[in-house]
């Protein structure tokens, strides 16, 4: 039987090792990854490919919070388990727009301080390592007038109770205050369910590659040329006469 895998402080530091957390667009890596080499998540974990990377979600909230960022119009980039420094650091849209900003500004351990909360830890035997925290979704948007801004969201379940809980998501809400970064708390409350039931249900076509032009005719065709079908029949005739299989409804 394979043993369960722990967080400890050995696992943070080749987290760092591997480059987590770091690069954009289709060259990000993830803090946190599905995969058989990393400790579970509590949720239930989803891989989905989009915009040239397998995008790495740990819960069916972060899943909902994907569909719903991917119809933003202006998004840029979208990354997903992104660390927050632990200390002080300059921007992280300086990485998106080279010399954004020459400033510093405070880490999770000094914003902690600043709180007057216990910073995560993490020990395992005569180890002792701070915890890195993470924002579950940072979207990158761009302006009216063509700036580059960030959209911090954190995705978590209907109920939370714990004061430690709401210690954490203060830490990340002011994290990103302090950077004037906008920092979104999204739960299930906030969203109707069947909504997001339907995006989950219709974004392998929404992520796929957008259709050539003579595949949207041939769909504007059939759906003229049979417009008293239900729409699943007219998805089954699009399918057949583009070549396809059995679609998924």
């Amino acid at each position: 039987m394979r043993t369960e895998k722990r967080f400890t402080p050995t696992v943070l530091e080749r987290f760092s090792k591997e480059g987590r957390g770091t690069g954009t667009y289709a060259d990000y890596t993830p803090w946190h990854r599905v995969s058989r080499g990393d400790p579970s998540s509590i949720g239930r974990s989803h891989l989905i490919v989009w915009r040239d990377r397998q995008r790495e979600l740990l819960s069916d909230q972060e899943w909902s919070g994907l569909n719903f960022a991917g119809l933003v119009p202006n998004l840029v980039d979208l990354t997903e388990q992104f660390p927050l420094s632990q200390d002080s650091s300059s921007h992280e849209l300086s990485r998106w727009h080279v010399g954004f900003e020459t400033n510093q500004f405070p880490g999770t351990r000094e914003i902690a301080e600043m709180l007057g909360i216990r910073h995560p830890q993490l020990s395992s035997g005569d180890q002792s390592r701070h915890w890195t925290s993470t924002t579950d979704l940072l979207l990158v948007l761009q302006s009216e007038r063509g700036l580059l801004e960030l959209l911090a969201i954190s995705c978590k379940p209907s109920e939370i109770i714990s004061t430690r809980s709401k210690e954490l998501l203060m830490l990340e809400k002011t994290y990103w205050a302090q950077r004037g970064v906008s920092w979104l708390l999204i739960t299930p409350n906030q969203y109707d369910a069947n909504v997001s039931l339907t995006l989950r249900r219709t974004s392998p076509w929404g992520y796929a590659d957008p259709a050539s032009q003579a595949e949207i005719d041939i769909a504007c065709q059939v759906v003229r040329s049979e417009p008293w079908l239900p729409f699943s029949d007219v998805i089954q005739s699009i399918t057949s006469h583009l070549g396809g299989g059995k679609p998924y409804l």
